[in-house]
């Protein structure tokens, strides 16, 4: 579903102010002292976490009059519940302390130092590590208050998740997709993708991932999915399957040939297991009804890639295997 502007601007609200609390962590993070990295560091971890943390109070902040302009005051008869902005501020959204999260970036550049790396390229790996961790410090927080806000208003029975512009194909195939109200939210670090709430009244027009695929350009294209993967997308493979497809992507040998195959999707359940077929357990199980559903096909899954280096140019050909494996639905 695509998000209201109200949504889309309270997004676009959140990365810049992610943007500017990690601009301003990377800036301290130039005064580290290379000769003295550690007491260095840790003399600017207060005011560091003051900027996060700050960053992510002014994120859980801004819910309430999003929630406000967008659906309106609650109705009579909905209970009087107050969010606590500062509660979301000091942890990060695997609820540990931010103070600690903070140390990753020293941590990191020291060990980087004592493996023989130069001393400015551990530096310069410490400072990216420090980015994620500002950028989705902030973006939990944010997130999580928008949780909370919504499962406070009795109207909001789910939320649509809304996928901002350049984002990974992971979350590009999420496009769209509604979630209940309490279900949590999937990201990875540095994501910044937002939630928009539903209600009776309040109903974001339909979009998916092949709307967003659709809207970006050759090089936009290129750039998140790979060539390969586009190909395949233009040839009618559903995309979810390709991204998908790449999580278990691996190297193998079959008959004295090298190709690059994935154990996503191969048992009885997915789509390309059933077309594979020739399942056998894992070794040690106990056959049973749920052990034969996750049986996994002997045969391997071939990746774009692969296949299309099969083809060798043959487009039906291409469209055959694209079928036979599962990507085209």
């Amino acid at each position: 579903m695509s998000p209201s502007p109200s949504a889309a601007e309270h997004q676009e609200t959140r990365e810049r102010l992610a943007e500017a609390a990690a601009r301003a962590s990377r800036q301290m993070w130039w005064q580290v002292d290379r000769d003295a990295i550690r007491p260095s560091w840790t003399a600017l971890l207060a005011r560091v976490l003051a900027v996060v943390s700050g960053g992510q109070l002014a994120a859980a902040q801004s819910t309430a009059p999003w929630l406000l302009e967008l659906l309106g005051p609650s109705g009579e008869d909905e209970p009087d519940i107050e969010m606590v902005p500062v509660m979301f501020a000091g942890v990060t959204g695997d609820g540990l302390p931010l103070a600690e999260v903070l140390l990753a970036p020293m941590w990191t550049a020291l060990r980087q130092v004592t493996s023989g790396v130069p001393v400015a390229h551990a530096m310069a790996r410490g400072e990216a590590v420090l980015d994620v961790i500002a950028r989705t410090a902030i973006a939990d927080a944010g997130r999580a208050a928008d949780s909370v806000g919504m499962v406070s208003r009795p109207a909001v029975t789910s939320y649509v998740r809304v996928v901002e512009s350049g984002a990974c194909s992971r979350c590009i195939v999420l496009a769209g997709r509604e979630y209940g109200v309490s279900k949590a939210f999937a990201r990875h670090p540095r994501c910044q993708c937002g939630m928009e709430p539903v209600t009776r009244d309040h109903r974001p027009e339909p979009v998916d991932a092949r709307d967003m695929f659709d809207r970006m350009s050759a090089a936009e294209k290129k750039k998140t999915f790979g060539e390969a993967a586009v190909k395949a997308i233009d040839e009618g493979a559903d995309i979810a399957q390709v991204v998908n497809a790449r999580r278990g992507m691996e190297s193998a040998v079959v008959y004295g040939q090298k190709i690059l195959k994935t154990t996503e999707g191969i048992t009885r359940r997915g789509i390309a297991g059933q077309r594979l077929r020739d399942f056998q357990k894992a070794g040690g199980q106990r056959f049973s009804a749920e052990t034969a559903a996750r049986s996994r096909s002997c045969r391997p899954r071939l990746m774009p890639e692969e296949i299309y280096k099969q083809a060798d140019g043959d487009r039906d050909h291409a469209v055959r295997l694209l079928r036979f494996h599962g990507y085209i639905v």
